[in-house]
């Protein structure tokens, strides 16, 4: 097996967007972001650490306890970097820090200072600021900006003057991450390329007697040995009727002969996700009931990325695959009535309940306005986007009997473009025949 060098972002590429993103602060103002903190799993143990995503967009700096400061005035932008100091001790114990002296040039900042001391330099670098910024969304900046604002109105000289003005700064760096480089749209193809893989491998691997869960480590061992160790989100793997089940994490029951199983996981890489989700016969073969459901949801789906460029709107994307679905739906007896009138009356929603997709990114749920007070909003070029329709027929549900129990989601990860789409993830089969030939072919790892 190859060694795998995971792939990483220069430090232009992080100074260029704090760059952009002064370029909506005014002159004479600062910009606070935080970055995360470690969280408790039990008692003195913590989940493993994962960046806050802005505080990763404008630093690509991994270690918790950490804040950002950018300064905009007449002689230009300087930011600061406030970090976990050295200490010999604590990295015995918890890893290695990166530190105040190494920081400037590690990270290609202007400098550093302890993150001990960001409450008392604050308060000094807002002293004669006329504006500050930070994220709304980020509740411990709020209290941290107003404690300095507060503490430079107290200050007795009168030199010392505290902004007047606190501004939200989030929609403006969330506008930034919305539209892809080409260095981010690199990372997310190799990362949905390692996510695509290893869905193969679970495909072949699974049949009847299995455990979700071990369903589950096998696409957790392909993501890992292929460079992407963490996973983007908790993965859904659901055996029958618990695919019905739209964000089931329980991945511990067995996987039963004559069903389907969906999974939806994607690998992280480099702080990108991947989103997928498909959906095969545990034992290899559709069933009738499984292909006749299974065609509807793959037509609508490749009728919406029809739909996927620039200047078209997830509405309309969401649009074309309804009328796919809720045709799908009519001529097999599951609705009644006319195509339109089940759309307008939403009568399709006890079927197929989410959204057609979402952004990408940095979070797996990626940031990003969907509509303004004016509407949808178009679809930039070079924004990545989910496709994802879905059928779940839920036990006791008011069709056919032998739809019961029946969950199908066929999900993909799209690229836009000017006058097309360019998918990610397409090295998953999901044709029924794709689907019925890889499973036929044998998984080497014991089980």
């Amino acid at each position: 097996m190859t060694s795998f060098i995971a792939p990483s972002l220069s430090n232009t590429v992080f100074a260029e967007r704090r760059a952009r993103l002064a370029e909506f602060m005014s002159t004479n103002s600062a910009c606070l972001v935080l970055g995360g903190q470690l969280k408790t799993r039990s008692n003195d143990t913590e989940y493993v650490f994962r960046q806050d995503s802005d505080f990763m967009y404008l630093t690509g700096f991994l270690e918790p306890d950490a804040a950002l400061l950018l300064l905009k005035t007449d002689a230009g932008l300087d930011s600061i970097l406030f970090c976990l100091p050295k200490d010999p001790l604590a990295e015995i114990w918890h890893g290695r820090r990166l530190g105040t002296a190494a920081a400037p040039q590690t990270l290609g900042i202007d400098s550093a200072c302890s993150i001990e001391n960001l409450h008392v330099l604050l308060a000094e670098h807002l002293s004669g600021l006329s504006e500050v910024y930070y994220l709304f969304t980020q509740d411990a900046a709020q209290t941290i900006v107003q404690d300095a604002i507060t503490q430079v109105r107290k200050t007795p000289k009168q030199s010392f003057l505290a902004p007047q003005t606190i501004k939200d700064i989030s929609e403006s760096l969330h506008q930034l991450r919305l539209v892809k480089t080409a260095e981010e749209l690199e990372i997310m193809r190799l990362v949905g390329e390692i996510s695509a893989h290893a869905h193969k491998m679970a495909m072949r691997a699974c049949r009847p007697g299995l455990n979700e869960g071990q369903l589950e480590a096998v696409l957790h061992y392909h993501f890992a040995v292929a460079g992407a160790r963490n996973q983007a989100y908790t993965s859904i793997v659901g055996g029958g009727d618990n695919a019905c089940i739209l964000h089931y994490t329980e991945n511990n029951q067995i996987l039963q002969d004559n069903s389907l199983v969906l999974i939806d996981a994607g690998g992280e890489l480099a702080g990108y996700a991947a989103d997928i989700t498909r959906t095969f016969p545990v034992n290899g073969r559709f069933s009738k009931p499984h292909a006749q459901l299974y065609q509807i949801v793959l037509d609508a789906q490749q009728a919406a990325l029809a739909q996927c460029r620039a200047g078209n709107t997830l509405s309309e994307i969401m649009q074309a695959s309804l009328v796919v679905l809720v045709t799908g739906l009519c001529e097999l007896g599951i609705l009644t009535g006319s195509v339109q009138d089940n759309i307008e009356q939403n009568t399709y929603r006890d079927y197929f309940m989410h959204g057609i997709g979402h952004y990408l990114g940095l979070d797996v749920h990626d940031v990003g306005a969907y509509k303004d007070t004016y509407g949808d909003l178009p679809l930039a070029e070079n924004t990545v986007i989910t496709i994802e329709p879905g059928l779940y027929i839920s036990p006791g549900s008011p069709c056919p009997e032998r739809y019961h129990g029946i969950g199908i989601r066929i999900e993909d990860n799209v690229v836009i473009k000017s006058d097309s789409c360019e998918i990610l993830t397409s090295g998953v089969p999901k044709t029924i025949a794709e689907i019925e030939a890889l499973m036929q072919e044998p998984y080497h790892h014991q089980l």
